[in-house]
């Protein structure tokens, strides 16, 4: 049986037998049982490596955090997932400038955001009070490569002035751009700010890349 440890683009954690190319976690969200008891624990949302150092892990042990896994970095950013300081230092790094750019009013110290108020501003972006997913709309050709937007109620993804929707198993065959199309936004305004300010996620789009 598989695990409910996948998350879509609307930030849902789903169970699929598909495998993803990116881990993280959001704390501990499930129980003895294996089973998701909450959406989240903590604020820091991160995308991780699904290797690193050789260490080894077994999923969703009782009381360490629990693994989730994204078809992509894409995903995991629509969720409102941000890179690991750890495992993916580089990116986080090219993504913290790029986010920080697009931030002029947030404060900063020594040029850049701090991790914790990155934070606490995306998960502010991410979701509501009521725990529904933020979106907001937006003109098609107002938004960058790399975000998800939300077409007939499929979740699809922008690049390269083509709409490919989103499944666990990977992207369907694209759709045309319409830019003057207004469409849902899933990716959070600031991690669509930081694509803006050139940060290039990692896509699973063999047949694009």
């Amino acid at each position: 049986m598989a695990r409910q440890n996948r998350v879509t683009p609307f930030g849902e954690i789903v169970a699929t037998p598909a495998r993803g190319t990116f881990m993280g976690n959001r704390g501990v969200l499930h129980n003895a049982a294996g089973v998701i008891v909450r959406p989240y624990q903590v604020q820091r949302w991160i995308i991780c490596q699904v290797s690193f150092k050789g260490r080894q892990r077994v999923v969703m042990m009782p009381g360490r955090y629990t693994e989730l896994f994204f078809l992509d970095e894409a995903t995991a950013l629509a969720a409102g997932h941000r890179p690991c300081v750890e495992c993916r230092r580089a990116a986080y790094i090219a993504f913290r400038d790029a986010w920080t750019a697009a931030q002029p009013t947030i404060g900063k110290s020594g040029g850049y955001v701090k991790v914790d108020e990155l934070d606490r501003v995306l998960h502010q972006e991410r979701i509501s009070l009521s725990g529904k997913k933020v979106t907001y709309v937006a003109l098609l050709s107002d938004l960058p490569d790399g975000v998800f937007v939300v077409v007939g109620e499929r979740p699809c993804f922008l690049w390269q002035d083509a709409l490919f929707p989103w499944s666990a198993e990977g992207y369907q065959d694209p759709l045309p751009k319409d830019g003057g199309l207004r469409v849902l936004v899933l990716t959070p305004r600031s991690i669509v700010g930081a694509l803006h300010q050139g940060y290039v996620p990692q896509v699973f789009l063999p047949m694009r890349l």
